[in-house]
């Protein structure tokens, strides 16, 4: 017994020292760049010569202005938003590709292509399909629904942001969309037959059967999308309305900025960043596992 136990311990110590190389470089790359811009934001910054650690008065000069608020909501309308409508076309999408229709092979290839593209194409695409000289406003005036491309309604550079989701949203559905694919081609189809042959109907399969089993490829897909766009910085820079910016345009204009020691500002807005969206997807995480513990799930 206790020789097995022995073997068990120094099985496991083999296990840490062979995940230690991978280990210290995740705690230097990522928590070395956590610490760092933590201290920073609490005013720890010699090399600028300033060092008024701990202080919060970064924080305090930053929360107490109302354009934080105005750039906070901002950030996050254009978060979630855009996450919700990609999660909806998404679901839609993945339900698609579970049935058989004529040019599903083609379809399957091509509804990815948004995956290999990079963000900044897509914000270039949408600057040449939205903007008011872009393809969409020459063709409604070349149909006559207006009579000069000037005509056609702002889409890009106002705070509505429905260049940034339109964005987000193009890049984020392939992604979502192959996510929940997964998790239904794992989970199969014959619990949902088997609610049609009891007598349930298309809403009732889908809102009591469908959705409850593909809940893990839904969670895991719209917390990286939702992370990803509160921290993104293209879209909301070149397609936002300008001031007030979401929060990681904002930090990147105290880093840009000739006073150096702005920078602390700068990095308390980051820490900022990543405090609320921690807040919020671990709100969205616990209440999830409740979700799951609810339905028998572990």
């Amino acid at each position: 017994m206790a020789r097995s136990q022995e073997s068990a311990l120094r099985e496991k110590l083999w296990l840490w020292l062979q995940l230690s190389p991978v280990l210290l470089i995740l705690a230097v790359l990522f928590g070395g760049a956590l610490v760092l811009a933590v201290v920073q934001s609490l005013g720890f910054a010699p090399w600028f010569g300033v060092n008024t650690f701990p202080s919060f008065q970064y924080f305090g000069a930053l929360w107490g202005s109302a354009s934080f608020w105005e750039s906070l909501w901002l950030t996050l309308y254009y978060a979630t938003v855009s996450t919700v409508i990609a999660l909806a076309m998404g679901i839609a999408l993945a339900l698609a590709l579970v049935r058989t229709f004529p040019g599903k092979q083609l379809y399957k290839y091509i509804y990815k292509l948004p995956l290999m593209i990079p963000y900044t194409v897509g914000i270039a695409l949408a600057v040449i399909m939205l903007g008011n000289g872009g393809m969409v406003s020459r063709l409604a005036a070349f149909f006559g629904f207006i009579s000069d491309p000037s005509q056609f309604p702002q889409i890009l550079k106002t705070h509505a942001g429905w260049g940034i989701i339109a964005v987000y949203v193009w890049k984020q559905v392939p992604f979502i969309t192959l996510a929940i694919y997964a998790v239904m081609l794992g989970v199969g189809r014959e619990t949902e037959e088997a609610a049609a042959i009891l007598g349930a109907n298309r809403w009732q399969i889908l809102s009591q059967v469908t959705l409850p089993q593909i809940m893990p490829g839904v969670v895991s897909s719209t917390l990286i999308c939702f992370a990803f766009n509160v921290g993104a910085f293209e879209a909301p820079f070149i397609l936002g309305g300008g001031f007030p910016d979401t929060l990681p345009v904002v930090a990147w204009r105290y880093f840009n900025d000739a006073d150096y020691t702005l920078q602390l500002q700068g990095m308390a807005t980051v820490v900022s960043i990543a405090l609320v969206a921690g807040i919020i997807l671990f709100t969205y995480l616990a209440i999830y596992r409740r979700f799951e513990r609810k339905i028998g799930r572990n």
